[in-house]
């Protein structure tokens, strides 16, 4: 069956919005090529004048004409959604979760019907908001029933935003502490840097700057290097200097530990989920 859109968007909140926003970005699909549903007309509105795709309040008729359903709705939004598409789907589309602690089997059974047993291509995947400016990290986990095209294709969306990277689905809630809530956690350290930098009398505007830029040459370092990141550490913490002083202070105040402990809680509440 020959379908109208490359790809359909089910749910466009902010993680919705970055993943239309970045294959729009790229070669993936062309604004005509991509569908959005939202619940009311008001969002569809705005959305249509931002992204330019067709977007309405019909997750039955989107995902009917897609090649690939992307869900990207809260979760317990979800059995309505599966609910309101299962039989409107067959089993040459691949089917998208990015819903949080939402397993492949639950999404499979969620969806289940005559036309589709046994055969439903579903993908869990876990990006995160960086997506918003093509530097998402993303994380694919793939049922039985996909095979090396349609994997290549889900591959082919995420990487229009970033990174992408194949795991076992007993990892995906270590990925939400890891990687889909902790860009937070950098932000509540990036904030309280800055706020240390005005206290000694430097511009809100400068500090900003200044910390945002550090901290995205130190991850490119990190990257790019692939060297451990405590030699990273190691190459900047001179004898007696300013920077081991910093570390001592750091280390008395239990950084390591409150990170860890964060990324911890964030790794149980997904397993809740």
């Amino acid at each position: 069956m020959i379908r109208k859109y490359k790809l359909a968007i089910i749910g466009c909140g902010n993680m919705g919005r970055a993943i239309a926003r970045g294959v729009l970005a790229s070669d993936v699909a062309s604004a005509e090529e991509v569908a959005i549903s939202v619940r009311t007309e008001e969002s569809a509105k705005r959305l249509s004048d931002d992204l330019g795709c067709h977007v309405i309040c019909d997750n039955a008729s989107v995902a009917q004409e897609a090649e690939m359903i992307l869900l990207a709705v809260k979760p317990y939004q979800m059995s309505e959604v599966l609910s309101d598409i299962r039989e409107h789907i067959s089993a040459d589309q691949i089917i998208v979760s990015v819903i949080a602690g939402k397993s492949i089997q639950s999404i499979e059974e969620g969806l289940m019907s005559i036309e589709v047993a046994g055969r439903l291509k579903v993908v869990r995947a876990m990006p995160n908001t960086p997506a918003m400016v093509g530097e998402s990290m993303s994380a694919l986990c793939i049922n039985a029933h996909m095979n090396d095209t349609d994997i290549d294709r889900v591959v082919r969306v995420f990487s229009a935003f970033g990174k992408v990277v194949q795991v076992d689905e007993k990892l995906m809630d270590v990925v939400t502490g890891v990687s889909g809530s902790s860009p937070a956690f950098i932000y509540m350290i990036m904030e309280a840097m800055a706020d240390a930098a005005v206290k000694w009398g430097m511009t809100r505007d400068q500090a900003y700057l200044f910390v945002s830029q550090s901290v995205l040459g130190a991850a490119k370092m990190l990257r790019d290097t692939g060297s451990h990141p405590g030699q990273l550490k190691d190459a900047v913490t001179s004898p007696g200097g300013t920077t081991i002083a910093g570390i001592c202070a750091l280390e008395r105040a239990g950084l390591r530990a409150a990170m860890m402990d964060g990324i911890d809680a964030a790794i149980e509440a997904s397993k809740g989920l």
